[in-house]
């Protein structure tokens, strides 16, 4: 941040990981952000991480989501049939 090259490092880590959506907050009393990405293949999650590891030594977290409609091809009916 002090070097003034913040602005430019972001911009060419953003363009790399193509979020879909991109929002900077405050998480615990830090700087963070929070980004939306469709990542249909798990091996890409080091190329979504070492960005920010590398060049910035950030925390990272993901977190997994689906939509309404991945939710309804889970199968729960019959996942809560099988353990319960």
């Amino acid at each position: 941040m002090k070097d003034g090259t913040a602005g430019s490092t972001l911009s060419r880590i953003l363009e790399a990981i193509k979020p879909e959506a991109v929002y900077f907050t405050e998480q615990n009393g830090q700087r963070g952000a929070v980004l939306i990405v469709d990542l249909p293949d798990p091996s890409k999650i080091a190329a979504l991480a070492e960005p920010w590891f590398l060049t910035f030594e950030a925390d990272v977290e993901f977190r997994v989501v689906m939509s309404p409609e991945d939710l309804q091809r889970a199968g729960l009916d019959e996942l809560g049939k099988k353990w319960s």
